[in-house]
């Protein structure tokens, strides 16, 4: 028997739309935080679904049913960064642990650390914060090293500068800057991957 036609919808993801084909749909939505699909029977239901929004037809999610993030501080973001090899291809984010909204993200470049990621990360979200007249949002990364290099406002790392990372090289150097002239009051939090789980900034690569 013929597998049956299935449309996927999506309402969050790297793309939205409706899609015909699992691979597709799969590509829109993994390593996307809280991303929201279903698949449907018909492509009239798929259509319905998704100019009706995530509410008219019940979405599943991604990942895991968000957890309950309750006992973080209620004001925070969470960062993150993700790198394909050591050194490899960077990315890093910044998300809302409690509505899962992204709230920033740069990347790839094509050859940075994880380390320099998580710094990187860390200074974005305080600059993106004090922008915004946020003075008290708490800051939670899962590095200590990247808390480290901005308590110390330097970094120590063996990637070696050279074509392939300067543009990487260049958001260090007005990270740097930025810290070197600028204050901030946001508190900077280690997250408790042991406890708590991957946080929701996560890529999901490991």
């Amino acid at each position: 028997m013929a597998k049956k036609q299935k449309y996927y919808v999506v309402w969050e993801g790297h793309s939205t739309g409706i899609f015909e084909d699992w691979k597709k749909c799969e590509a829109q939505v993994k390593n996307y935080p809280n991303a929201r699909y279903k698949s449907f029977e018909s492509l009239e239901e798929a259509r319905q679904a998704f100019f009706g929004g995530p509410s008219a037809k019940k979405p599943v999610f991604a990942r895991a049913r968000r957890k309950n993030y309750d006992h973080l501080v209620q004001d925070s973001i969470v960062v993150d960064a993700a790198c394909e090899g050591n050194p490899g291809i960077l990315e890093y984010q910044g998300v809302d642990p409690h509505s899962g909204a992204k709230l920033f993200h740069r990347g790839p470049f094509q050859e940075g650390t994880v380390n320099i990621g998580e710094f990187l990360a860390i200074v974005h979200a305080l600059a993106w914060l004090k922008q915004k007249g946020k003075h008290t949002t708490a800051v939670y990364s899962d590095s200590v090293t990247g808390l480290s290099w901005v308590r110390n406002r330097r970094i120590r790392t063996n990637l070696v500068r050279s074509g392939r990372n300067e543009e990487l090289f260049v958001l260090v150097d007005r990270a740097l800057e930025w810290l070197a002239k600028n204050t901030y009051q946001n508190k900077l939090l280690k997250w408790d991957t042991e406890t708590w789980g991957e946080n929701p900034a996560d890529f999901g690569r490991k």
